[in-house]
């Protein structure tokens, strides 16, 4: 089985082709820029392992890892999305089984995952179009693509009914296509805020032993406060329950897409490997591929700081990412998914460098001052500003609608040892 899909950047040209192959049990995937994309413009290299030269571009798939190169794996569903179009397809597989009289449906390829992401919300500005011209995921005849935020308490309900494996086919029917590229496996949605504009919802899990909602949107505003360029976030009350509302970065105030890519792509990581790799690495990056290199990496530290001392540990390489600027140039994008973590052994997934290892510590911290060309005076004084936003966590949390026992939940993920260390720094 073939297919070929044209790669499109937002409502512009075609960057190329992608060409799907299974053959038995072996599925394979290539990637040619189109002979127009190196034409004049400001036309661009879609990330470090697809280097703008012409033919085409194979990819090994590794254990765990994407069938694809890397710039497209990053526009796949999340853990959360492949779950519900897993489910999806297993119950439609069964409805079709029994209306045939037990003829085999295929399973679900790689290609089937990428495309089942809804066209309008996908991360990103690349969009893929099919042998019939279709956008995927086309919107289906009668059905809005990401719906209105009135609808979140419908999404929010499905959401819960697949957690708790009693998803009906209208469940799923429902969330179908609505997933996201961003965030992992806890339940989430696309919607459109009351301004028109393109943002997550994120939904408490019938999991959850505190407010992790209202404890992510905190974080994103104590990030704010700190002088972090992080993703807009605010509680809206769904049903008795806070669902952190989180606006999507990767689309301009006239609805242009931008494209993006995870520090990962930007590293040249599969998804599988090991996550011992370095802010270092980062700032190296940062310094080839930056369009304003110094500022990126100041504000890479500043974020280093602020997970420091938020406990803020679950901040591998795809917690991390980059939007398009100019030609070859990227920029750092706003931060997102900064959750503290009050239950977790302080220690970070991305080092601060080979020579600190996984320590979590304001010494650490310091020790790469020289390497990330920030002098001490302004270290101290980036430091200084984390830590009196910080500071202020209970004050803030107070100020997004969180109760004296919800900030209790978190304390040990702000009162530690590392304040003391940062408060002898400045």
């Amino acid at each position: 089985m073939k297919r070929t899909i044209d790669v499109m950047l937002d409502d512009g040209p075609q960057v190329g082709i992608l060409r799907h192959d299974i053959q038995g049990r072996r599925e394979n995937a290539a990637f040619e820029y189109s002979a127009s994309w190196f034409g004049p413009g400001a036309h661009f290299a879609l990330g470090p392992t697809l280097p703008l030269t012409a033919g085409p571009q194979f990819h090994r798939k590794s254990e765990g890892g994407s069938l694809f190169h890397a710039a497209i794996a990053d526009t796949e569903p999340d853990g959360w999305g492949r779950r519900v179009i897993m489910r999806d397809h297993a119950k439609r597989r069964l409805e079709r089984r029994l209306e045939s009289k037990g003829k085999t449906v295929l399973p679900l390829n790689a290609l089937d995952y990428l495309l089942a992401v809804d066209d309008t919300s996908r991360i990103g500005a690349l969009r893929f179009r099919d042998e019939g011209g279709l956008f995927q995921r086309a919107p289906e005849e009668g059905r809005r693509t990401a719906p209105p935020l009135v609808e979140l308490g419908h999404l929010m309900n499905a959401s819960r009914a697949v957690e708790s494996n009693q998803e009906t086919a209208a469940d799923l029917a429902y969330l179908r296509g609505r997933g996201t590229s961003l965030g992992g496996l806890r339940p989430k949605c696309t919607v459109i805020d009351d301004d028109g504009a393109l943002s997550i919802g994120k939904f408490p899990s019938i999991a959850d032993e505190r407010a992790v909602t209202k404890g992510e949107v905190l974080a994103l505003t104590l990030a704010r406060k700190a002088g972090i360029k992080a993703a807009q976030a605010r509680i809206v009350e769904c049903e008795g329950l806070p669902v952190a509302l989180i606006r999507r970065f990767d689309r301009a105030s006239n609805g242009r897409r931008i494209m993006y890519i995870s520090a990962a792509t930007m590293l040249g990581v599969e998804a599988a490997e090991p996550e011992d790799h370095t802010y270092t690495q980062i700032v190296d990056a940062i310094r080839v591929n930056g369009a304003d290199a110094q500022a990126d990496i100041e504000e890479l530290w500043r974020r280093i700081a602020l997970s420091i001392l938020i406990t803020n540990v679950d901040d591998h390489l795809r917690n991390h990412g980059f939007l398009h600027d100019d030609r070859e140039f990227w920029r750092l994008s706003p931060a997102f998914d900064i959750n503290p973590s009050p239950e977790r052994e302080r220690e970070f997934k991305t080092w601060i460098s080979e020579d600190t290892g996984p320590d979590m510590t304001i010494d650490a911290l310091m020790s790469v001052t020289a390497y990330f060309r920030i002098s001490q005076t302004r270290a101290k004084e980036i430091l200084g500003q984390v830590a009196r936003a910080v500071g202020g966590w209970r004050k803030t949390g107070r100020e997004i609608g969180m109760t004296d026992r919800e900030l209790d939940a978190f304390t040990y993920a702000f009162e530690h040892e590392e304040r003391a260390a940062a408060k002898r720094r400045i």
